[in-house]
């Protein structure tokens, strides 16, 4: 082969698992291949993220300057740092992760995108709200390419029935970067002979978005106001009345919010309860609605705790096979089986039970013991099945009993204690009242993810009580954002050592 100062085409494909990566790789070989071009590709599958990350790497390279090379060319197998022309990013982590790799150059490199986000692993388990900010990751992504071309193509690929995959095709088609026209890049959807009619769909709708400059700034929509819910129940009237005439319309949303969820949770008179407990954050003088609104959003979500009922009843609910059906895209004909991997504990079962009864079993001898046994190992139960069905459903149905039980009798105790303490604090410090309503958030889950988060929010009161009137509302914010940091409590030890307070 001859020294050529002709270089091929290099794209980089960074796509998830499922969706399509490989097809992509492919379509572009086999349209290169197809009119006049050398192609390869390679892919390097990963492991650690999301659903298993692939790069895979495409060259082409024109078939009639090897010839006048003198021989094949040689193509690279790995994209190199600032080496890449097009980055095809299937999601918006997955273009930052491209970034991050020097993959993407501002001098050289058109890169396209979806701008949804799927949430790594990291993100899902953390304490607290562990999530990249998506507006911070596209600005240093588009910061770093020549080109963007981005918008949300799994909304695209849902609209059209298609997957990601032909969307990202049609918009690098729309983009103009490759030596290709509109026709031959749908000639190879149509070789292709799978899913032809939605591919092109889908390729056609990102083909003219892509045309009409979707490389700029996302257009910002105007938030629509959610019209005031009328229901019909006499009761549920009468809860939504009294949060439109008792309190005030800047917490009114979080309110009517959080009395939907615990009617869903446990019945309207429940709901009742939790208007009574606002009533009096209403009536505190608090200078501004953050604390009516903070202590409005977490008190809901204490108070609609999640126990195993719960948990049954979200699993077995219908609008949960319906997303599930359309997750999957299932087809008619085709069976649909979920399987769920359940493990309740006996302190769990415990819990459920009526209080005299879950105190009796949990004070036992032999009964313990044959609960204890048959409860070693988790179980697999199919939600999807009759049986399994009605087993959760059986489960979910113990919330009648709810308010009974030694679980509800122990989150109370929390709850109150938590509103007195917000109470006594607003009088003196409203800032550190606001920040005291936040400490709920350690609160969380079921199992040993709710027992880590007690011991957390125990340990953080105490120093709260320990400190009194001496602590800063920003020293409670870091005790806060210390115990939401690690599951072991390393980092809250450490704050609470810092500030004295262990």
């Amino acid at each position: 082969m001859t020294n050529s100062k002709a270089q091929p085409i290099k794209i980089a494909i960074l796509a998830m698992g499922g969706e399509g990566g490989g097809v992509l790789a492919d379509w572009i070989v086999d349209m290169g291949e197809a009119n006049g071009y050398v192609a390869q590709t390679t892919s390097v599958p990963g492991v650690a993220q999301r659903t298993g990350a692939t790069i895979y790497y495409v060259e082409l390279y024109p078939a009639a300057q090897a010839e006048a090379d003198g021989g094949t060319p040689v193509l690279a197998l790995m994209p190199l740092p600032g080496d890449v022309d097009v980055v095809l990013a299937s999601e918006l982590m997955e273009a930052g992760r491209a970034v991050q790799r020097g993959l993407v150059t501002r001098q050289r490199t058109t890169l396209i995108a979806s701008t949804h986000r799927v949430f790594s692993i990291a993100e899902k388990s953390a304490m607290g709200d562990g999530r990249v900010d998506s507006g911070q990751l596209l600005a240093h992504t588009a910061n770093a390419a020549k080109r963007f071309i981005r918008f949300d193509m799994a909304q695209a690929a849902e609209a059209s029935g298609s997957v990601i995959s032909a969307v990202l095709f049609g918009a690098l088609a729309g983009s103009g970067v490759l030596p290709f026209s509109r026709a031959q890049f749908e000639a190879t959807i149509e070789r292709g002979g799978v899913g032809v009619k939605p591919s092109l769909k889908a390729f056609g709708a990102a083909f003219e978005r892509a045309q009409g400059g979707d490389d700029g700034e996302p257009v910002k929509e105007s938030p629509i106001a959610a019209p005031a819910p009328q229901p019909r129940h006499p009761a549920v009237r009468a809860l939504v009345e009294r949060v439109q005439s008792s309190f005030p319309a800047e917490a009114q949303d979080l309110l009517l919010e959080g009395v939907r969820r615990l009617i869903d949770y446990q019945d309207p008179a429940y709901a009742g309860l939790y208007l009574d407990r606002m009533a009096s954050i209403a009536a505190l003088p608090a200078g501004d609605h953050r604390l009516l609104r903070e202590t409005a959003r977490h008190l809901a979500l204490w108070m609609s705790y999640e126990d195993t009922a719960r948990v049954a009843a979200l699993k077995t609910r219908a609008t949960r096979f319906e997303r599930v059906r359309g997750e999957v895209r299932v087809q008619p004909g085709q069976v649909l089986a979920i399987n769920e991997y359940m493990h309740p504990r006996l302190q769990e079962i415990c819990e459920t039970l009526p209080g005299g009864i879950g105190r009796w079993l949990m004070n036992s001898t032999l009964p313990k013991k044959i609960v204890e046994r048959f409860t070693q190992h988790g179980r697999v139960i199919q939600t999807s099945s009759l049986r399994g069905y009605l087993m959760l459903r059986m489960v979910a149905a113990c919330r009648r009993w709810r308010l009974s039980t030694i679980r509800y009798a122990e989150e109370n105790r929390r709850i109150e204690e938590w509103l007195q303490r917000i109470a006594s604090t607003a009088q003196r410090n409203p800032e550190l009242a606001v920040e005291l309503a936040q400490c709920q958030r350690l609160v969380k889950g079921y199992s040993d993810t709710h027992e880590r988060g007690i011991r957390n929010y125990d340990t953080v009161m105490r120093a709260f009580e320990r400190a009194g009137n001496a602590l800063a509302p920003a020293t409670l914010r870091e005790l806060r954002d210390a115990a939401l940091a690690d599951e072991h409590g390393h980092k809250l030890q450490a704050a609470l050592a810092q500030h004295a307070l262990a």
